[in-house]
């Protein structure tokens, strides 16, 4: 599930621009439905892993970087409702077939957060390999 995550965001960021077309703008909103339910897989599997599985609880919940992965990983998922929220205002215009008006500043932001996501899903595998090497545990 992280690599779709991590396939997904490129891909919606690619395809982000001012005025998209009809196909465009459905693929960047099933892209985005991709993307949320990937995210949503891989919560449930990091919280499987933390309470069930991997190293016990106490390895990861006595760990900074750990909260610092749960930090990104929610600034992550929180930053990602504009650009949810903006693709499903879309839907009112491609049900009556017209392309979405969206001006150059929408765009642009989409974006940026976009990148900020990339950048924030980018940093967790670092954080778990340093993890798994002992970087943070007290003692």
């Amino acid at each position: 599930s992280f690599m779709v995550c991590f396939a997904a965001l490129p891909a919606e960021r690619l395809m982000i621009r001012p005025d998209p077309d009809q196909g465009t703008a459905t693929k960047l909103i099933i892209t985005d439905i991709i993307y949320g339910l990937a995210a949503l897989t891989l919560l449930g599997s990091g919280i499987m892993r933390v309470l069930y599985f991997g190293q016990g609880s106490e390895f990861y919940t006595q760990n900074p970087l750990f909260w610092w992965k749960v930090g990104l990983y929610l600034g992550a998922g929180a930053l990602s409702l504009y650009p949810t929220i903006t693709y499903i205002l879309w839907a009112i215009p491609l049900r009556k077939g017209e392309a979405p008006n969206v001006s150059a500043g929408v765009a642009s932001r989409i974006g940026w957060v976009i990148n900020i996501e990339l950048v924030a899903f980018g940093s967790l595998p670092f954080m778990a390999s340093l993890m798994a090497r002992g970087v943070g545990l007290p003692g």
